[in-house]
């Protein structure tokens, strides 16, 4: 069942207009559970649904249970063989599996747990069910599951098993001829800038910690390659940075991208890790501080897609995203805390912000601006908004109707998604993709001896073409047999003879014309 109208109400100044907003939450998401110790824990979106029901905050949204993503739908970026994994692995049979299990970095970070697969699938959906939702017309959608920006094509990584990011930025590029991505978590979007690392049809934006930090990537000199060069912007940070010191970053870059990209979309990954506090982190931003990110991206009135990520301090986490949905809606919410179930989570005050810390700010001004004149020069660079090939758009897929007997009285599935609700646990409909990659070697370690340098390098520039001949082959390459990317039932193949290999300069000119 549908909640609420779905238009914010209007706020104050240049950002007044309302918006149309949807949200996405599956009521079993917060089952999920990584393991004794581990620092991600799903519980943290159960605690953030319960404080925008206690806030008044649904009723001002079109609130939906997503279709969970079925095989063919996180094959679109992802291995066939990967995703068999992941339908398959039980915590009963992984040590079965131990080979598979090392092939996939499946293990510590990246736990074996019960309903796996089926976690994969709800948070999945709920990013593609959003990006769905912003092609039919909607201005904002929000789906605090995901925002896991870490995997890759072939393998899990910190926490992250299946790309939604990725997905969602893919059936974006349906509608949009440029779509661009803004990370704030404290660790760099990998995942998401390797993806696209070699198209302009997607900007990546990344805002980190950098130096001995996990995963090690996002280095200012990474900026993309070929006819992706530059478009690819990395802000590396240290630590204990404040609210003052990000701002003076992240506006004047992201308004300067905004202004020579005129992305058609945005999709803002909002990692809560960022935050002062955090378990995992060493930043020293406030709630309202990481907030005015989202206010700022909102400002620009561009089909905004805002996710989760990071955040292991879960009170601060649920905190964080119940403000920011409260920005999205344009609605200032009280500080004092309502009661809710997980009242006790926020006490001694009782308060939705907290104060930040008086830790040491190790970005000097002159960092700072050393970073932003770089970054601004690198945007300079770049070809004003580049445009594609007009072509005729694939057609949009129907839309299912929804069991209205069967709706859930506090959320529904998603009417406009592609994606089809699937009962079945082991679908046989994997999906065989080209150039199946498993990417090593994205970083070049600096004790490497001189002679094994270039080799590294192209073995880099190598793995990133493969990865973006696979993607540009999902944002062009849409046919008539297979438009929907989730609403045809027959299991497709794919067969790529070697020796008619797309060659670099055709693939990457592939990935300029947008399907109409």
């Amino acid at each position: 069942m549908e909640i609420g109208g779905g238009n914010s109400l209007p706020g104050i100044g240049p950002a007044a207009k309302k918006r149309k907003v949807c949200y996405f939450y599956d009521p079993e998401i917060g089952n999920y559970y990584y393991g004794q110790g581990h620092p991600m824990k799903p519980h943290r979106m159960r605690m953030t649904h319960a404080l925008l029901a206690q806030y008044g905050l649904l009723g001002h949204m079109q609130v939906y249970k997503p279709n969970p993503a079925r095989d063919r739908d996180l094959c679109r970026f992802h291995a066939d063989d990967y995703v068999t994994f992941l339908r398959s692995v039980t915590p009963e049979t992984q040590q079965e599996q131990i080979r598979a299990l090392k092939r996939f970095n499946v293990g510590e970070d990246c736990p074996v747990f019960d309903g796996l697969y089926s976690f994969c699938q709800a948070y999945a959906g709920g990013s593609v069910g959003g990006a769905v939702k912003l092609n039919h017309g909607h201005d904002i959608a929000i789906n605090w599951a995901g925002g896991l920006h870490h995997a890759k094509k072939c393998e899990a990584s910190g926490f992250c098993y299946v790309n939604d990011i990725v997905l969602a930025i893919l059936e974006l590029l349906k509608r949009h001829e440029r779509v661009l991505y803004v990370d704030i978590d404290i660790h760099h979007g990998d995942g998401v800038e390797e993806a696209f690392y070699s198209t302009d049809r997607v900007m990546t934006v990344s805002f980190h910690k950098f130096g001995d930090y996990f995963p090690g990537t996002g280095d200012i000199r990474d900026i993309g390659y070929g006819k992706g060069k530059y478009y690819s912007l990395n802000v590396p940070l240290d630590d204990g940075i404040d609210d003052e010191s990000y701002q003076s970053l992240f506006k004047p870059i992201m308004g300067k991208v905004m202004e020579v990209y005129q992305p058609g979309a945005v999709v803002l990954q909002c990692g809560a890790d960022s935050l002062s506090g955090d378990r995992l982190g060493c930043f020293n931003l406030s709630i309202k501080g990481h907030a005015e990110c989202v206010k700022y991206m909102r400002s620009f009135n561009v089909p905004l897609l805002l996710l989760g990520g990071g955040g292991y301090t879960i009170r601060n986490v649920a905190r964080c995203w119940c403000y920011e949905t409260g920005v999205a809606l344009g609605l200032e919410i009280d500080d004092k805390m309502p009661q809710n179930e997980y009242y006790e989570y926020f006490g001694p005050d009782y308060t939705l912000h907290v104060a930040p810390s008086n830790m040491e700010n190790k970005n000097s001004y002159q960092q700072l601006d050393d970073i932003r004149s770089r970054l601004l020069d690198n945007l300079s660079r770049i070809q004003h908004a580049p445009s594609v090939q007009f072509q005729e758009r694939p057609p949009d897929t129907e839309i299912p109707e929804p069991d209205e007997d069967h709706a859930d009285p506090e959320v529904r599935h998603d009417p406009d998604s592609d994606m089809e609700v699937d009962d079945s646990k082991h679908p046989d409909e994997s999906v065989r993709k080209p150039f199946p990659i498993n990417i090593q070697n994205v970083r070049i370690k600096k004790e490497t001896k001189e002679g094994d340098v270039k080799y590294q390098e192209d073995q880099k520039i190598t793995d990133h073409l493969k990865a973006v001949e696979a993607v540009v082959e999902e944002i062009s390459g849409f046919k008539a047999s297979d438009v929907g990317s989730t609403a045809i039932d027959e299991p497709r193949s794919i067969k790529m003879e070697l020796e008619s290999k797309i060659k670099l300069s055709d693939a990457l000119e592939s990935a300029g014309k947008h399907q109409f």
